[in-house]
């Protein structure tokens, strides 16, 4: 499957993507938008394409035809908009290696890693489509027929990230569809391209107006939660940012489902597998080049395991090849972005002054934004490379011997993503989760995210809950039905 892959990717991927025709799309047809900024190859540093953009103008028309669609689309049964979904699920599986060059040229991942992210796009959408929320009955007096319904809110405004442009693009799309409401989407800048492709996609499948999509920076964004006919705004990406959405969808209370920053603990205690654990912490640590919001950001290492688990972490982190994501032998892409890539190098150059030291990695390789995943000891609180969220292949790993202390020290953080706990006792790890101050702690895995468990938000991590059957629901109005018998 692999080289088959490789095999009927692009011969000359930057030519061929040149040649693509890209355009919003806006009341189920294509617009040309106006010049934008480059989109840039992250493993070259080189440009790609110029962006086509959306002015308040389009952004008008967009939101206009969602309105327009939201009665008809709305109004249809459950089934219809479920099945609908799963065709544009399939429409998507059929364009996959087209939309997973486009992925990899734009983010950098390597395309098998691109593919499966189509592939996971494709089960998001299937398994929010198969979530119904039907008419609840609520207990109440015998002369009373009481019932919760959920409605849908109206048009949607979704706002992506670039570390997965697709899988988060079409989930948020699934997730206002199904429950009957219509979407405005606005890529990341750096990623636009694949949501683009998403959007000509959709225009063959859905009606008029039920997706749009636009493209542009960060006041498009702004633009999009500031106007009164969006009901609700669905954006992954930054605390930072996510705190600018709610103040600034303040004035028309948004409803808001933000899934921000994490910091996220892993606690390894003395009694874990320590092979397994290296093998799995490696893989959430290191996923997406550590350009993952679950991703494992801090490592605590009971000391009687440090020096077995840091060694084990250490012959993985060797093993990895980082390189263009055309390349089969490549395992490893680069950081996705300039100022992203600056941000995380500037975090580790700053924890070696301050006395952390390499184990392995830390190489730079230009002119693309490749850094080799880096395990850094010798680091504690008080360090940004710890005490932020670095969203990078950098890992700070420190050592405990009291367990009271490092449970105190993994909650010292204003995220609350997610965290996790690795031992060989799951009694204990199961009573020890419920003390640790985060939306989602797994034991003995960590970043085990699906579309069909919820995933809640604590402290500055976020607001309200993506995935599962309460993640769709965010995206309803709750509506009680209270009917008199008599």
């Amino acid at each position: 499957m692999t080289i088959d892959v490789y095999a009927r990717a692009p011969a000359d991927p930057v030519s061929w993507l040149r040649g693509l025709p890209f355009d919003l799309t806006i009341d189920g047809a294509g617009v040309a938008g106006h010049p934008g900024t480059q989109v840039v190859d992250p493993a070259t540093g080189e440009p790609l394409v110029a962006c086509p953009e959306a002015d308040l103008d389009l952004l008008s028309a967009a939101v206009a035809a969602a309105q327009r669609a939201l009665p008809g689309w709305s109004a249809l049964p459950w089934e219809d908009r479920s099945r609908k979904l799963g065709e544009f699920a399939e429409a998507l599986v059929a364009d996959r290696d087209a939309l997973a060059a486009i992925l990899t040229l734009e983010n950098g991942k390597p395309l098998r890693l691109a593919h499966a992210e189509i592939d996971g796009a494709e089960y998001m959408i299937r398994t929010v489509a198969g979530v119904r929320l039907p008419p609840r009955t609520i207990s109440g007096p015998p002369d009373r027929r009481i019932e919760l319904h959920h409605r849908p809110l109206g048009v949607v405004g979704a706002i992506a990230p670039w570390n997965v442009p697709v899988g988060l693009v079409v989930v948020k799309i699934a997730a206002a569809l199904v429950t009957g409401n219509t979407v405005v989407v606005k890529p990341s800048p750096f990623t636009p391209l694949s949501a683009l492709r998403v959007g000509q996609i959709a225009r063959g499948i859905l009606p008029p107006g039920v997706v749009n999509v636009v493209a542009g920076g960060p006041e498009l964004g702004r633009s999009i939660v500031r106007r009164p006919e969006i009901a609700k705004i669905s954006f992954t990406g930054s605390t930072a940012t996510g705190k600018d959405i709610a103040r600034t969808g303040a004035d028309t209370l948004k409803r808001l489902t933000l899934e921000l920053g994490g910091n996220d603990a892993a606690i390894v205690l003395a009694d874990a597998d320590v092979a397994k654990t290296a093998q799995r912490i490696f893989a959430t640590a290191f996923n997406s080049v550590g350009q993952f919001c679950g991703a494992v950001k801090r490592l605590y290492v009971h000391r009687d395991v440090a020096a077995q688990l840091v060694g084990a972490l250490a012959e993985q982190v060797q093993a990895v090849r980082i390189g263009n994501g055309f390349d089969p032998a490549s395992t490893m892409g680069p950081i996705q972005n300039r100022p992203q890539f600056e941000r995380v190098t500037g975090l580790l150059d700053e924890a070696l002054t301050l006395g952390g030291s390499v184990v392995t990695g830390g190489h730079r390789r230009p002119p693309g934004y490749f850094l080799s995943p880096t395990l850094v000891t010798g680091v504690a609180e008080g360090v940004r490379l710890v005490d932020e969220e670095q969203f990078g292949p950098v890992l700070p790993i420190m050592i405990f011997d009291d367990l009271e202390d490092v449970i105190g020290r993994a909650n010292g953080t204003l995220y609350g993503l997610g965290a996790s706990l690795w031992t060989g006792d799951l009694e204990r790890g199961y009573r020890l989760a419920e003390r640790l101050e985060a939306g989602s702690v797994w034991v003995n895995q960590h970043g085990a995210f699906t579309a069909a468990v919820p995933m809640p938000f604590a402290k500055e991590s976020g607001l309200g809950i993506d995935y599962g059957e309460e993640g769709v629901t965010e995206f309803t109005q709750r509506q009680i039905v209270n009917v008199r018998l008599d």
